[in-house]
Protein backbone atom coordinates (compact mmCIF):
# COMPACT_ATOMS: atom_id res chain seq x y z
CA UNK A 1 0.00 0.00 0.00
CA UNK A 2 2.75 2.46 0.90
CA UNK A 3 4.45 1.40 -2.46
CA UNK A 4 1.30 2.49 -4.49
CA UNK A 5 0.74 5.85 -2.74
CA UNK A 6 3.91 6.79 -3.30
CA UNK A 7 3.18 5.90 -6.89
CA UNK A 8 0.05 8.10 -6.75
CA UNK A 9 2.43 10.57 -5.33
CA UNK A 10 4.85 10.56 -8.30
CA UNK A 11 2.07 10.55 -10.90
CA UNK A 12 1.04 13.77 -10.07
CA UNK A 13 4.43 15.31 -11.18
CA UNK A 14 4.58 17.47 -8.38
CA UNK A 15 7.92 19.19 -9.95
CA UNK A 16 6.35 20.46 -12.45
CA UNK A 17 4.48 23.95 -12.22
CA UNK A 18 1.48 24.17 -9.44
CA UNK A 19 0.67 20.38 -9.55
CA UNK A 20 2.11 19.94 -5.92
CA UNK A 21 -0.33 19.43 -3.51
CA UNK A 22 1.77 18.54 -0.44
CA UNK A 23 4.33 21.51 -0.15
CA UNK A 24 7.83 20.85 -1.75
CA UNK A 25 10.04 22.07 0.79
CA UNK A 26 8.19 19.58 3.69
CA UNK A 27 7.47 16.28 1.48
CA UNK A 28 9.57 13.22 2.04
CA UNK A 29 9.86 12.07 -1.61
CA UNK A 30 11.58 8.88 -1.96
CA UNK A 31 9.44 7.99 -5.49
CA UNK A 32 10.10 11.12 -7.73
CA UNK A 33 10.27 10.38 -11.42
CA UNK A 34 9.15 11.55 -14.69
CA UNK A 35 5.21 9.58 -14.83
CA UNK A 36 5.62 6.96 -17.89
CA UNK A 37 2.43 7.48 -20.09
CA UNK A 38 2.83 3.58 -20.96
CA UNK A 39 0.81 1.38 -20.52
CA UNK A 40 -2.01 3.65 -20.56
CA UNK A 41 -3.81 1.56 -17.41
CA UNK A 42 -0.39 2.45 -15.45
CA UNK A 43 -2.15 4.81 -12.93
CA UNK A 44 -5.85 2.58 -13.26
CA UNK A 45 -3.34 -0.52 -12.09
CA UNK A 46 -1.65 1.46 -9.08
CA UNK A 47 -4.58 3.59 -7.92
CA UNK A 48 -7.01 0.76 -8.02
CA UNK A 49 -4.54 -1.70 -6.22
CA UNK A 50 -4.44 1.18 -3.14
CA UNK A 51 -7.94 1.28 -2.67
CA UNK A 52 -9.16 -2.14 -3.21
CA UNK A 53 -6.09 -3.24 -0.93
CA UNK A 54 -7.03 -0.26 1.66
CA UNK A 55 -10.69 -1.74 1.71
CA UNK A 56 -10.22 -5.27 1.60
CA UNK A 57 -7.65 -5.24 4.42
CA UNK A 58 -10.18 -3.85 7.02
CA UNK A 59 -11.39 -6.89 8.57
CA UNK A 60 -7.97 -7.78 9.25
CA UNK A 61 -6.99 -4.42 10.66
CA UNK A 62 -9.92 -4.91 12.90
CA UNK A 63 -8.76 -8.07 14.25
CA UNK A 64 -5.50 -6.60 15.18
CA UNK A 65 -7.20 -3.67 16.85
CA UNK A 66 -9.14 -6.19 18.54
CA UNK A 67 -6.52 -7.86 20.25
CA UNK A 68 -3.95 -4.88 21.23
CA UNK A 69 -6.47 -2.02 22.26
CA UNK A 70 -7.02 -3.31 25.57
CA UNK A 71 -3.75 -2.85 26.03
CA UNK A 72 -4.60 0.95 26.08
CA UNK A 73 -6.59 1.05 28.87
CA UNK A 74 -4.53 -1.10 31.50
CA UNK A 75 -3.91 0.84 34.59
CA UNK A 76 -1.19 1.71 35.42
CA UNK A 77 -0.42 3.18 32.02
CA UNK A 78 3.15 1.98 32.48
CA UNK A 79 5.23 0.48 35.31
CA UNK A 80 8.67 1.65 33.80
CA UNK A 81 9.94 3.70 30.65
CA UNK A 82 10.55 0.60 29.34
CA UNK A 83 6.52 0.04 29.40
CA UNK A 84 5.69 3.87 28.65
CA UNK A 85 7.61 3.68 25.50
CA UNK A 86 5.86 0.10 24.60
CA UNK A 87 2.21 1.71 25.44
CA UNK A 88 3.49 5.26 23.34
CA UNK A 89 4.24 3.17 20.22
CA UNK A 90 0.92 0.89 20.49
CA UNK A 91 -1.19 3.88 20.83
CA UNK A 92 0.79 5.78 17.76
CA UNK A 93 0.45 2.76 15.95
CA UNK A 94 -3.44 2.81 16.75
CA UNK A 95 -4.06 5.74 16.09
CA UNK A 96 -2.16 6.38 12.41
CA UNK A 97 -3.73 2.77 11.47
CA UNK A 98 -7.28 4.31 12.41
CA UNK A 99 -6.59 7.68 10.42
CA UNK A 100 -5.07 5.86 7.29
CA UNK A 101 -7.56 3.38 7.16
CA UNK A 102 -10.66 6.00 7.64
CA UNK A 103 -9.82 8.77 6.00
CA UNK A 104 -9.09 6.80 2.99
CA UNK A 105 -12.22 4.83 2.64
CA UNK A 106 -14.41 8.17 3.72
CA UNK A 107 -12.60 9.65 0.99
CA UNK A 108 -13.17 7.00 -1.35
CA UNK A 109 -17.14 7.51 -0.63
CA UNK A 110 -16.48 11.22 -1.37
CA UNK A 111 -17.57 11.91 2.26
CA UNK A 112 -15.41 14.61 3.80
CA UNK A 113 -16.29 15.47 7.64
CA UNK A 114 -13.20 17.19 8.35
CA UNK A 115 -11.69 20.82 7.31
CA UNK A 116 -7.70 19.50 6.62
CA UNK A 117 -6.63 19.25 3.03
CA UNK A 118 -7.08 15.05 2.43
CA UNK A 119 -3.98 14.09 0.15
CA UNK A 120 -1.11 16.24 2.53
CA UNK A 121 -2.67 14.67 5.95
CA UNK A 122 -3.17 11.22 4.22
CA UNK A 123 0.56 11.57 2.69
CA UNK A 124 1.99 12.96 5.97
CA UNK A 125 -0.23 9.83 8.34
CA UNK A 126 1.47 7.24 5.63
CA UNK A 127 4.77 8.16 6.94
CA UNK A 128 3.84 8.04 10.74
CA UNK A 129 1.94 5.22 9.85
CA UNK A 130 5.26 3.66 8.64
CA UNK A 131 6.94 4.80 11.28
CA UNK A 132 4.95 3.30 14.45
CA UNK A 133 5.06 -0.07 12.36
CA UNK A 134 8.77 -0.29 12.47
CA UNK A 135 8.99 1.32 15.58
CA UNK A 136 6.52 -1.35 17.00
CA UNK A 137 7.96 -4.29 15.50
CA UNK A 138 11.15 -3.17 16.52
CA UNK A 139 9.82 -3.19 20.46
CA UNK A 140 7.75 -6.14 19.97
CA UNK A 141 11.42 -7.94 18.51
CA UNK A 142 12.19 -10.34 21.18
CA UNK A 143 8.63 -11.40 21.19
CA UNK A 144 8.48 -12.82 18.02
CA UNK A 145 11.90 -14.29 18.44
CA UNK A 146 10.32 -16.20 21.87
CA UNK A 147 6.79 -16.77 20.18
CA UNK A 148 8.73 -18.71 16.81
CA UNK A 149 11.33 -20.28 19.12
CA UNK A 150 8.67 -22.07 21.44
CA UNK A 151 5.58 -22.31 19.39
CA UNK A 152 6.46 -21.76 15.85
CA UNK A 153 4.75 -19.75 12.79
CA UNK A 154 1.97 -22.12 11.74
CA UNK A 155 1.60 -24.16 14.62
CA UNK A 156 -0.57 -22.53 16.40
CA UNK A 157 -3.36 -22.27 13.79
CA UNK A 158 -3.35 -25.70 13.43
CA UNK A 159 -5.05 -26.29 16.37
CA UNK A 160 -8.89 -26.79 16.28
CA UNK A 161 -11.04 -25.37 18.87
CA UNK A 162 -10.75 -28.08 21.54
CA UNK A 163 -6.91 -27.75 21.34
CA UNK A 164 -7.01 -23.62 21.52
CA UNK A 165 -5.14 -22.65 24.69
CA UNK A 166 -4.81 -19.27 25.67
CA UNK A 167 -0.77 -18.26 25.39
CA UNK A 168 1.25 -18.43 28.39
CA UNK A 169 0.66 -15.20 31.05
CA UNK A 170 2.70 -12.68 31.02
CA UNK A 171 3.07 -9.12 32.91
CA UNK A 172 2.36 -6.50 30.40
CA UNK A 173 1.66 -8.79 27.75
CA UNK A 174 -1.40 -9.41 26.00
CA UNK A 175 -3.67 -12.45 28.25
CA UNK A 176 -5.31 -11.51 30.84
CA UNK A 177 -4.57 -13.46 34.52
CA UNK A 178 -7.60 -15.20 34.68
CA UNK A 179 -8.67 -16.52 30.55
CA UNK A 180 -11.96 -17.47 29.81
CA UNK A 181 -12.71 -20.35 27.78
CA UNK A 182 -11.87 -20.11 24.10
CA UNK A 183 -14.64 -19.69 21.70
CA UNK A 184 -13.33 -19.86 18.90
CA UNK A 185 -9.89 -21.14 17.30
CA UNK A 186 -7.10 -18.58 15.70
CA UNK A 187 -7.47 -20.53 12.94
CA UNK A 188 -11.27 -19.89 13.03
CA UNK A 189 -10.64 -16.35 13.64
CA UNK A 190 -8.08 -15.33 10.56
CA UNK A 191 -10.22 -17.54 8.12
CA UNK A 192 -13.54 -15.52 9.65
CA UNK A 193 -12.11 -12.21 9.24
CA UNK A 194 -10.00 -13.65 5.55
CA UNK A 195 -13.80 -14.54 4.78
CA UNK A 196 -14.60 -10.73 5.37
CA UNK A 197 -12.13 -9.57 3.53
CA UNK A 198 -12.61 -11.64 0.25
CA UNK A 199 -16.38 -10.06 0.43
CA UNK A 200 -14.99 -6.64 0.49
CA UNK A 201 -12.50 -7.46 -2.12
CA UNK A 202 -15.56 -8.60 -4.35
CA UNK A 203 -17.76 -5.85 -3.72
CA UNK A 204 -15.06 -3.34 -4.31
CA UNK A 205 -12.42 -4.26 -7.20
CA UNK A 206 -15.46 -3.98 -9.83
CA UNK A 207 -14.85 -0.36 -10.04
CA UNK A 208 -11.48 -0.87 -11.16
CA UNK A 209 -11.24 -3.88 -13.15
CA UNK A 210 -15.19 -2.98 -14.96
CA UNK A 211 -16.85 -5.96 -16.61
CA UNK A 212 -19.57 -8.43 -14.38
CA UNK A 213 -17.67 -6.92 -11.29
CA UNK A 214 -18.72 -3.95 -12.06
CA UNK A 215 -22.40 -4.73 -11.20
CA UNK A 216 -21.70 -5.34 -7.79
CA UNK A 217 -19.20 -2.87 -7.03
CA UNK A 218 -21.10 -1.90 -4.26
CA UNK A 219 -18.74 -0.05 -1.98
CA UNK A 220 -17.62 2.48 -4.97
CA UNK A 221 -19.58 5.42 -5.16
CA UNK A 222 -19.64 5.29 -9.02
CA UNK A 223 -18.98 1.37 -9.44
CA UNK A 224 -21.99 0.81 -11.79
CA UNK A 225 -22.08 4.08 -13.71
CA UNK A 226 -24.56 5.05 -15.55
CA UNK A 227 -25.59 2.15 -18.34
CA UNK A 228 -28.67 3.65 -19.76
CA UNK A 229 -26.87 7.47 -20.41
CA UNK A 230 -25.84 6.22 -24.18
CA UNK A 231 -22.14 7.04 -25.29
CA UNK A 232 -21.64 9.50 -21.98
CA UNK A 233 -23.07 7.03 -19.99
CA UNK A 234 -19.91 6.34 -17.96
CA UNK A 235 -18.19 7.44 -14.04
CA UNK A 236 -18.26 11.13 -13.70
CA UNK A 237 -15.57 12.42 -10.91
CA UNK A 238 -17.19 16.13 -10.55
CA UNK A 239 -20.52 17.29 -12.06
CA UNK A 240 -19.83 20.56 -14.01
CA UNK A 241 -22.70 21.95 -11.45
CA UNK A 242 -20.34 21.26 -8.44
CA UNK A 243 -17.44 22.81 -10.34
CA UNK A 244 -19.64 25.79 -11.27
CA UNK A 245 -19.32 25.36 -15.04
CA UNK A 246 -22.41 26.72 -17.07
CA UNK A 247 -23.84 26.48 -20.65
CA UNK A 248 -23.13 30.12 -21.09
CA UNK A 249 -19.01 29.87 -20.53
CA UNK A 250 -19.19 26.97 -22.88
CA UNK A 251 -21.61 28.12 -25.87
CA UNK A 252 -21.21 29.89 -28.96
CA UNK A 253 -18.35 32.29 -27.62
CA UNK A 254 -15.86 29.87 -26.62
CA UNK A 255 -12.47 29.90 -27.84
CA UNK A 256 -9.30 27.85 -26.58
CA UNK A 257 -6.67 30.23 -25.68
CA UNK A 258 -3.33 28.39 -27.23
CA UNK A 259 -0.18 29.97 -26.78
CA UNK A 260 3.61 29.27 -27.52
CA UNK A 261 5.68 31.34 -29.86
CA UNK A 262 2.59 32.23 -31.59
CA UNK A 263 -0.72 33.27 -29.77
CA UNK A 264 -4.39 31.67 -31.27
CA UNK A 265 -7.93 31.89 -30.32
CA UNK A 266 -9.74 28.69 -31.74
CA UNK A 267 -13.27 27.75 -32.07
CA UNK A 268 -14.62 24.25 -31.34
CA UNK A 269 -15.62 24.17 -35.09
CA UNK A 270 -11.92 25.46 -35.92
CA UNK A 271 -10.48 22.25 -33.71
CA UNK A 272 -12.92 19.79 -35.15
CA UNK A 273 -11.60 20.61 -38.93
CA UNK A 274 -7.96 19.63 -38.08
CA UNK A 275 -6.80 16.20 -37.85
CA UNK A 276 -8.47 14.21 -35.52
CA UNK A 277 -7.79 10.84 -33.75
CA UNK A 278 -9.31 7.90 -31.55
CA UNK A 279 -7.99 5.70 -28.98
CA UNK A 280 -9.29 3.94 -26.25
CA UNK A 281 -7.94 5.21 -22.95
CA UNK A 282 -8.78 4.95 -19.02
CA UNK A 283 -9.78 8.08 -16.57
CA UNK A 284 -8.61 6.84 -13.75
CA UNK A 285 -9.50 8.65 -10.37
CA UNK A 286 -7.55 8.50 -7.17
CA UNK A 287 -10.89 6.85 -5.54
CA UNK A 288 -10.01 3.90 -7.05
CA UNK A 289 -12.35 3.58 -9.99
CA UNK A 290 -11.50 3.73 -13.76
CA UNK A 291 -13.71 3.48 -17.55
CA UNK A 292 -12.12 2.85 -20.34
CA UNK A 293 -13.87 4.83 -23.63
CA UNK A 294 -12.84 5.88 -26.89
CA UNK A 295 -11.63 9.64 -27.47
CA UNK A 296 -11.37 11.90 -30.50
CA UNK A 297 -9.66 14.92 -30.71
CA UNK A 298 -6.81 16.33 -31.25
CA UNK A 299 -3.08 15.47 -30.57
CA UNK A 300 -1.41 17.75 -28.21
CA UNK A 301 1.51 17.23 -30.38
CA UNK A 302 -0.02 19.22 -33.14
CA UNK A 303 -1.51 21.80 -31.13
CA UNK A 304 2.40 22.32 -29.79
CA UNK A 305 3.60 22.48 -33.30
CA UNK A 306 0.68 24.92 -34.07
CA UNK A 307 1.54 26.83 -31.08
CA UNK A 308 5.66 26.96 -32.32
CA UNK A 309 6.19 25.00 -28.88
CA UNK A 310 10.04 24.26 -28.47
CA UNK A 311 10.11 20.00 -28.45
CA UNK A 312 11.02 20.30 -24.63
CA UNK A 313 8.21 23.03 -23.69
CA UNK A 314 5.66 21.40 -20.67
CA UNK A 315 2.16 22.41 -21.40
CA UNK A 316 0.24 24.32 -18.55
CA UNK A 317 -3.59 23.52 -18.75
CA UNK A 318 -6.47 25.59 -17.78
CA UNK A 319 -9.69 25.14 -16.97
CA UNK A 320 -12.40 27.03 -17.35
CA UNK A 321 -13.96 26.16 -13.88
CA UNK A 322 -13.69 29.14 -11.69
CA UNK A 323 -11.55 27.51 -8.68
CA UNK A 324 -10.44 24.19 -7.16
CA UNK A 325 -7.35 22.94 -6.66
CA UNK A 326 -7.19 20.98 -9.78
CA UNK A 327 -8.58 23.69 -12.10
CA UNK A 328 -5.14 23.54 -13.95
CA UNK A 329 -2.07 21.37 -14.07
CA UNK A 330 1.31 21.13 -15.79
CA UNK A 331 1.89 18.08 -18.18
CA UNK A 332 5.63 17.20 -18.99
CA UNK A 333 6.99 17.33 -22.49
CA UNK A 334 6.89 13.22 -22.54
CA UNK A 335 3.14 13.59 -22.02
CA UNK A 336 2.41 16.50 -24.68
CA UNK A 337 4.32 14.28 -27.23
CA UNK A 338 2.98 10.86 -27.01
CA UNK A 339 0.83 9.78 -29.73
CA UNK A 340 -2.23 9.16 -27.91
CA UNK A 341 -2.58 12.40 -25.97
CA UNK A 342 -5.50 14.32 -27.28
CA UNK A 343 -7.32 17.65 -26.43
CA UNK A 344 -10.50 15.56 -26.36
CA UNK A 345 -13.93 16.64 -28.15
CA UNK A 346 -15.95 13.50 -28.57
CA UNK A 347 -16.42 10.18 -27.09
CA UNK A 348 -17.72 6.74 -27.83
CA UNK A 349 -18.98 8.67 -30.99
CA UNK A 350 -20.54 11.72 -29.53
CA UNK A 351 -19.63 15.31 -28.32
CA UNK A 352 -18.40 15.57 -25.23
CA UNK A 353 -21.38 15.80 -22.56
CA UNK A 354 -20.97 19.02 -20.30
CA UNK A 355 -19.96 17.39 -17.08
CA UNK A 356 -17.93 15.28 -18.89
CA UNK A 357 -15.92 18.31 -19.89
CA UNK A 358 -17.44 19.77 -22.88
CA UNK A 359 -16.20 21.38 -24.91
CA UNK A 360 -12.96 20.35 -24.73
CA UNK A 361 -10.72 18.13 -22.42
CA UNK A 362 -7.40 16.26 -21.16
CA UNK A 363 -7.23 13.04 -22.14
CA UNK A 364 -3.63 11.32 -21.63
CA UNK A 365 -2.49 7.92 -21.08
CA UNK A 366 -2.06 6.69 -17.52
CA UNK A 367 -2.57 10.38 -15.89
CA UNK A 368 -4.25 10.44 -13.01
CA UNK A 369 -7.94 11.43 -13.35
CA UNK A 370 -7.55 14.64 -11.64
CA UNK A 371 -4.99 15.85 -14.47
CA UNK A 372 -7.55 14.91 -17.64
CA UNK A 373 -8.52 18.21 -16.98
CA UNK A 374 -12.22 19.24 -17.94
CA UNK A 375 -13.77 22.60 -19.70
CA UNK A 376 -10.49 23.30 -20.73
CA UNK A 377 -10.04 27.10 -21.50
CA UNK A 378 -6.37 27.85 -22.18
CA UNK A 379 -3.13 25.95 -23.42
CA UNK A 380 0.34 27.41 -22.72
CA UNK A 381 2.95 25.92 -23.82
CA UNK A 382 6.41 27.12 -21.55
CA UNK A 383 10.03 26.03 -20.36
CA UNK A 384 9.77 24.12 -17.34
Amino acid sequence: MLLTGLLSHAAYQPQLGRNAVVPRDLALQPLLFGWPTAPSWLYAATQGTHVTLGITLVPLLLLKLWSVIPRLFAWPPAASPAQALERLATLLLVGSAVFQFATGILNAQLWYPWRFDFVVAHYYGAWVFLASIALHVALKLPTIRRARRTRGVLRPLIDDLAHTTPEPYEPGGLVTPNPAEPTISRRGALGLAGAASGGLFLLTVGQSVGGPLREIALLAPRGTGSVHAGPNGFPINKTARVARVTQAMVGAGWRLELQGTRALRLSREHLLAMEMATHDLPIACVEGWSTTQRWSGVRLADLARLAGADPEDVLHVSSLQPRGAFRQTTLSARQVRTEQALLALRVNGVDLSLDHGYPARIVVPALPGVHCTKWVGGLTFARA
